[in-house]
């Protein structure tokens, strides 16, 4: 065994911890909601309008390193949703075509939506059910968010750490 390595003793878990999170904030997968999502990951929604086209669109999703564009009309009314799946299957069906085409050709344009104070189980169900990522956030009618699947999957493994150091720490002493 080379002479660098050495096991994990005891005292080894005895330098201070920090946490992202409390006991205030973590709250149990049945308890949490979008509201505690989009605290920690922010409000901020990236959206192109429909008359784009994809090449833009394209190009917006590789900058922003995100999978789906909401669309919005120039009154800024929600009219849609654009994910790298849409773009993908009109690659297939129109190759070396896909690019100039405009995104009012390709979104979603029937829009699921939750609220901030809907619970991230249901949520999560709902995106499972209808097999999508993203789901943007509507609060008295206006846009507050999106939130992916992989926001709150990162959000309950944050709590399941926590949760984790908690019960070792009782454990331990």
């Amino acid at each position: 065994m080379p002479a660098s390595y050495q096991p994990h003793t005891v005292g080894d878990d005895d330098h201070e911890r920090t946490m992202s999170q409390t006991v205030d904030t973590n709250l149990s997968a049945a308890e949490a909601t979008v509201r505690h999502v989009l605290d920690d990951k922010g409000d901020d929604v990236v959206w192109i309008q429909p008359q784009d086209t994809i090449g833009k669109a394209v190009e917006v999703l590789r900058d922003k390193r995100i999978g789906a564009l909401l669309v919005k009309d120039p009154q800024g009314a929600l009219v849609g949703i654009l994910s790298e799946r849409d773009i993908v299957r009109r690659l297939a069906d129109t190759p070396g075509q896909t690019l100039p085409q405009r995104v009012e050709e390709l979104m979603t344009t029937k829009v699921e939506t939750c609220t901030p104070d809907e619970t991230i189980v249901v949520v999560l169900r709902r995106m499972n059910d209808g097999r999508f990522r993203h789901l943007p956030v509507m609060e008295e009618g206006a846009l507050v968010g999106m939130i992916s699947i992989g926001d709150v999957v990162n959000y309950r493994l944050t709590a399941l750490e926590y949760e984790a150091l908690k019960l070792k720490q009782l454990i331990v002493g």
